[in-house]
């Protein structure tokens, strides 16, 4: 048996009890929040979860590459390729060539998407805000601290790998 590991799944004698994994904790809290505010623009607006956040990223007037998309969503190849394709199907956004990449191209939002974006940032910020309605400014902002040092820390060990 190796240091640190009494037997099967355990760490240190601890059992994993999933209700207590902070990666489980973490995707419950984010779908749950997720499925919340989706229902209002899956209903009002036809999108998926996937395509708001496309359409969010986008919302900056910027163009991007699919590249640039994937890393700004969290969300791999196929994922963004599917929104991209989806969107541009209903009209919210336009590819066109990358100038210093002829492999890929550049996706941004139509007069259409932006006004879809327009409508639906309002609308996300107010869920936002209902959700956060709870915790203080202080709260608040210790939580995307901790999320951001999170996030940095799960990328550095998976360059590591």
């Amino acid at each position: 048996m190796s240091a640190g590991k009494a037997k099967t799944g355990t760490v240190n004698g601890a059992a994993l009890r999933l209700p207590d994994y902070l990666p489980y904790r973490l995707s419950v809290a984010s779908n749950l929040a997720s499925r919340l505010i989706s229902r209002a623009y899956q209903q009002r607006f036809g999108l998926s979860i996937w395509e708001w956040r496309v359409i969010a990223v986008l919302g900056d007037g910027a163009a991007r590459a699919a590249q640039d998309l994937c890393e700004a969503t969290a969300m791999d190849k196929v994922t963004v390729s599917r929104a991209v394709r989806s969107l541009a199907g209903k009209g919210l956004v336009s590819r066109s060539r990358h100038a210093r990449d002829g492999r890929s191209a550049l996706v941004a939002l139509t007069d259409q998407g932006r006004r879809t974006y327009a409508e639906i940032a309002p609308l996300a910020l107010e869920y936002e805000r209902a959700l956060l309605a709870g915790f203080t400014g202080a709260e608040v902002a210790a939580l995307k601290d901790l999320l951001a040092r999170l996030e940095r820390r799960a990328d550095e060990l998976a360059q590591q790998k």
